[in-house]
């Protein structure tokens, strides 16, 4: 068996792109020591995260010369992620940090006044020219994940000899991906894109660097496109085995025998809407996690069987927190929980009630970062892309902005009194507790404490497929310039459509309408599709 030397110096989900490899036949062998990097052919170097602590890191364990040995040396060499980001000479995330020089350019950071920054979700990676390079296509498109990218230049990276495949994001183009004699290198994540990114895995790993295109039956469109998410709530049932479920209001229990709503098992839940086209799966465990994630073994191991055949981002939600572990008698940090997850298949990991008492201590220190929170921990090792929060609100109608201190909206729906006001209170431990805090402050925080994408839920909205609250969306959209999630009410691909034509969100969610078998995600994009918004379409596995 043929195999590829991989070296992971830094953070993030390592298990998809050896899942990814092994897929195509080829054998992993781990890159341990400088030494070892002479000793490979085929080499990937992968890393996802914070630039400066990645290569801060790379260049304290002497890897930066033997690497740049090995690219020089003329064997294969592709970079992922920061694994391109390295190879230019610095980045605009850490200027005291150097890259490796082999690309004459710099990273530089998006330009959040016309879009969310990080930059999430799928992509092109466009050549020109009649000539696939690697396998790149442009009616494909592919996953990405960054705050920071080189912006493209025409002829500035072409003149020393890189064939640059580029995307766009707003108005502005960057580099998706280089190429030159024996080095492949990608921003975007190919573990994570589908059969597209298989496609690039392959062609790179049997050499195969120029290939003629295929016949595209349509002109294609350039940018991000609309991301549709699965989410899976995830818990045991009363015989104690792990249930895909759904509640209304989150209470997920039959109202005839009081026994836990079943609606399928994870993995084949996962898989399911992986072949149908999502583009991300979600799974928030909403009990498993009382006592200690690190006794949560079945949910490590739902990561670990979906992340071998689901190649789409996974993210995993429930218990990402400071944790006392009975087995040692320590307490374990949420870094350590939330590299538990990672290393089992998880891409991003989602907080929830932790980053509401966070918040809270944020405003109550006068707007201090202690550096020590759960967000702020895990996005300076992995990357604010990593962290997500997930957000319960529901309204407190009022008579008047002059009747509350907190973020009011003047509302189309009436409250119950004939309110023309409210605001939308935040909940911790699945909705069961209100604190007297709302959702803008909630959001503002998080984002200045690292997080770099909001899963907004809305509790009056949960269960009832009545679509999403697009009062909250746009109110919450406004406050923060992370990318924002809908969530909660989706019933059918309209509510899909308004979302996206009323507010500027940056991906919508559905769970109960896909758990139920009322509509496919591949019908839902269909519809979009049909509508005028451009989704990412499914491509059969290579």
């Amino acid at each position: 068996m043929p195999t590829v030397h991989l070296l992971d110096y830094a953070a993030g989900n390592i298990r998809s792109l050896v899942n990814a490899i092994e897929k195509l036949g080829w054998e992993v062998a781990w890159i341990e020591s400088p030494e070892d990097v002479g000793k490979a052919e085929v080499s990937h170097h992968r890393d996802a995260g914070h630039f400066g602590h990645c290569l801060g890191q790379f260049r304290d364990a002497g890897y930066v010369e033997p690497v740049k040995r090995f690219i020089e040396s003329g064997k294969p060499f592709m970079g992922i992620c920061v694994g391109i980001q390295a190879l230019f000479e610095g980045s605009a995330e850490n200027t005291s940090v150097p890259g490796l020089g082999v690309i004459r350019s710099r990273l530089e950071r998006f330009n959040d006044s016309e879009k969310s920054v990080p930059h999430i979700g799928w992509n092109s990676a466009n050549v020109s020219g009649n000539q696939s390079i690697y396998g790149l296509r442009p009616d494909s498109k592919y996953y990405y994940v960054h705050s920071y990218a080189v912006p493209y230049r025409k002829g500035q990276l072409e003149n020393d000899g890189w064939t640059v495949a580029t995307a766009r994001y707003g108005s502005e183009e960057f580099v998706g991906a280089v190429a030159r004699d024996n080095v492949l290198a990608t921003q975007f994540h190919p573990e994570k894109s589908g059969a597209a990114g298989q496609r690039v895995l392959k062609a790179f790993l049997n050499g195969q660097m120029r290939q003629p295109l295929p016949q595209l039956p349509s002109p294609t469109q350039e940018g991000l496109t609309r991301r549709i998410i699965a989410c899976l709530d995830v818990r045991t049932n009363d015989q104690g085995d792990l249930v895909v479920t759904k509640g209304d209001q989150y209470d997920v229990r039959e109202k005839d025998n009081n026994a836990v709503r079943n609606l399928g098992k994870p993995v084949e839940k996962a898989q399911q809407y992986y072949e149908q086209g999502a583009d991300e799966v979600t799974f928030l465990n909403i009990t498993s996690f009382r006592d200690t994630p690190l006794k949560d073994l079945p949910m490590l191991e739902v990561l670990r069987q979906a992340s071998a055949t689901v190649f789409v981002p996974l993210t995993i939600g429930g218990g990402i927190r400071d944790t006392h572990d009975p087995a040692t008698n320590r307490t374990v940090p949420a870094l350590e929980v939330a590299t538990l997850y990672f290393k089992s298949g998880a891409d991003k990991v989602s907080i929830g009630s932790d980053a509401v008492t966070a918040a809270e201590q944020y405003y109550a220190s006068n707007k201090t970062l202690t550096g020590k929170t759960a967000i702020e921990t895990i996005s300076e090792a992995y990357g604010a892309q990593a962290v997500v929060v997930s957000v319960d609100p529901k309204r407190v109608y009022v008579a008047s902005p002059e009747a509350t201190s907190h973020h009011t909206i003047s509302t189309a729906y009436r409250g119950p009194k004939g309110e023309k006001y409210c605001w939308y209170a935040c909940t911790i431990r699945g909705g069961r507790e209100t604190r007297d805090f709302d959702v803008v402050q909630l959001v503002t925080a998080v984002e200045a404490l690292g997080a770099g994408e909001i899963l907004l839920n809305c509790i009056d909205k949960d269960g009832t497929n009545s679509g999403f609250d697009l009062e909250l969306i746009r109110s919450v959209k406004a406050a923060v310039k992370i990318p924002v999630i809908a969530s909660s009410g989706a019933g059918n691909a309209d509510h899909f459509a308004e979302v996206f034509q009323q507010t500027n969100v940056d991906a919508a969610l559905g769970a109960g309408m896909f758990h139920r078998g009322e509509w496919t995600v591949k019908q839902v994009k269909e519809h979009l599709q049909h509508q005028g918004s451009m989704v990412r379409r499914f491509e059969e596995d290579v």
